[in-house]
């Protein structure tokens, strides 16, 4: 591919990177009759992964691949995409570059009917963005602005938002707005310092010395090495004992935003119904499971907790029947300092089976700390389990992550909960949702109006333009689960 057979788009840059380009590139520059602000740059590559949860869906539920070609990479694990030999120009005047790369990637699902290829990437800072030539339908769309970036002074881990024209290569609008994976540039051929953007949050007069892809500032994410099982636990302030019995409590849990997107909005065009104590945040939004029974042990660092309330998600309706018809309930969460599991029974199209472990849990610390007597654990990370992949009908890829779990018990009769979402509701979510009321256990009802609004900023990751005829068998067995999704009738249903 002429990488550089367009001309360059620009990269913003600071002026100190006349230094690293070095006295005599400039020279060549002019004995060339080129522009003398026109500085050639060769040997760089982009890295980016478009949008992780794309990638899971089209591995995952859409049964599909990514195919990297000329000399285009992918890291281990579906991970991001490496685009090759970049070559373009630097502006020393306009301290800005512009550059194209080598490498295309196929993206194909045979089982959702779509197949495109992205080639020529090309990166632009003056304008913010990278762009690509999509092939789709058996047509070439060229230089495809696919998304805004965020220029920083190392160009590592850049922030980027997908655009309209992604959505509509992706097949779904709603990634328009939405986030995707950050997306770095990176110097290959020389040890030299890389060109340093301007227009950065940042600006110095010295480049940055900072390591390409460990930009300064960056939360850490090393996990804590506190020490597990203490010896000399705090007593909370009521005096409560360091193990005993859980009194009250509540889980929240969204499941997967992604999967909640494709039932309720989605080609499956159906609902979600919570019932026996259980809520749900208006906007689609995620469960709430009550009255947690269970054990503590605050020396141990370990919990065990079973909560109220059943969540069922209907879609892919035909003449009455349903060819996606799952129940959760009965879940029960376990911790162990930094490890845990969730487990809940799943009803499938009528085939039930008892404490499948849906997702590996691991909490933010080893230790369980009460305060007030209520212990609080947020944003617990949930990785999907070989066993839940099989109850989501294989929509999904073992390892795949799911929404947090946050979760908070008492452990005495007069610890006071936190308060949860005041906007839930009780009851079904249809097609659209708009501002519920909360109800109290048992009550149904319905909510209407504003959920496709929302999904843009939300970075929906269901690309449901996508999806196609997606009710086709899916069958799943395993660990006493049975998942079935019924071919829809005819096609026209499936994309009804």
């Amino acid at each position: 591919m002429a990488a550089n057979r367009r001309r360059p788009i620009a990269l913003a840059a600071a002026c100190a990177t006349a230094v690293t380009l070095g006295a005599t590139a400039i020279a060549a520059i002019a004995a060339t009759s080129a522009s003398a602000a026109e500085v050639p740059l060769k040997g760089y590559e982009l890295t980016w992964g478009i949008k992780q949860s794309y990638r899971s869906y089209v591995t995952g539920m859409a049964g599909g691949s990514f195919t990297p070609e000329g000399g285009a990479t992918q890291a281990k694990d579906n991970g991001a995409f490496t685009f090759v030999n970049g070559t373009g120009s630097y502006d020393s005047e306009a301290h800005t570059v512009a550059l194209g790369f080598e490498g295309s990637l196929k993206i194909v699902s045979k089982p959702h009917g779509f197949e495109l290829a992205l080639s020529d990437v090309r990166f632009d800072s003056k304008a913010a963005r990278v762009t690509a030539d999509v092939t789709k339908s058996g047509t070439t769309q060229q230089d495809v602005p696919l998304a805004e970036v965020t220029v920083n002074r190392t160009m590592t881990e850049m922030a980027t938002k997908l655009t309209k024209e992604a959505g509509d290569a992706l097949g779904s609008a709603s990634y328009t707005g939405a986030a995707g994976d950050p997306l770095t540039v990176l110097e290959k051929k020389t040890e030299s310092p890389k060109p340093t953007p301007s227009g950065s949050t940042t600006p110095s007069a010295t480049p940055s010395t900072t390591p390409s892809g460990t930009p300064s500032g960056t939360p850490s994410t090393t996990p804590s090495t506190d020490p597990t099982g203490s010896t000399s636990p705090t007593p909370s302030p009521t005096g409560a004992d360091t193990a005993g019995d859980i009194t009250d409590g509540t889980l929240g849990w969204g499941v997967k935003q992604s999967f909640r997107t494709y039932v309720v909005d989605g080609v499956a065009k159906g609902k979600v119904t919570v019932s026996g104590g259980a809520s749900q945040a208006s906007g689609n939004g995620i469960f709430t499971f009550a009255d947690a029974t269970g054990t503590y042990d605050t020396d141990a660092d370990t919990l065990k907790a079973s909560f109220k309330g059943s969540v069922n998600f209907k879609g892919h309706e035909d003449n009455g029947s349903y060819g996606l018809d799952l129940t959760l309930s009965d879940l029960k969460a376990a911790i162990d300092g930094r490890s845990g599991k969730l487990t809940a029974d799943v009803d499938s199209l009528g085939e039930k089976s008892a404490d499948v472990t849906l997702a590996e849990l691991r909490p933010q610390s080893a230790e369980l700390t009460a305060k007030n007597d209520v212990i609080t654990l947020d944003d617990v990370t949930a990785t999907l389990t070989k066993a839940g992949a099989e109850a989501f009908g294989g929509f999904y890829q073992a390892g795949a992550e799911l929404d947090p779990v946050d979760l908070s018990v008492a452990l005495s009769e007069d610890a006071e909960l936190p308060d949860t979402d005041p906007t839930s509701s009780t009851g079904t979510t249809g097609g659209t949702t708009s501002g519920g009321t909360a109800g109290g256990a048992g009550t149904t009802g319905s909510t209407t109006g504003g959920v496709t609004g929302g999904l843009a900023s939300t970075g929906s990751d269901v690309p449901v333009g996508a999806l196609g005829a997606a009710a086709a068998v899916t069958v799943a067995a395993g660990a006493g689960v049975v998942v079935a999704v019924r071919r829809r009738r005819t096609t026209g249903s499936a994309q009804a």
